[in-house]
């Protein structure tokens, strides 16, 4: 697994932006959300804009798995 987001899609109709991750439906933005949205989406790699949009990314504070002891 390489960390990267991946699998985000979006469409816009009208004033609304429906974010998906693999297919379904992971957040719907309206109003001044789905403008920054899409001026960050211009500026930035668009599947890492997704990611923090949806809080479907690492925070940096996931433990590993294991346990120390």
């Amino acid at each position: 697994m390489s960390g990267l987001p991946s699998g985000f899609e979006f469409t816009v109709s009208g004033s609304r932006i429906e974010i998906r991750h693999h297919g379904r439906l992971a957040t719907t933005l309206r109003g001044a959300a789905a403008l920054k949205f899409l001026s960050d989406v211009e500026r930035g790699d668009p599947q890492q804009v997704m990611a923090r949009v949806t809080g479907n990314y690492k925070r940096g504070n996931e433990r590993s798995g294991t346990r120390r002891i």
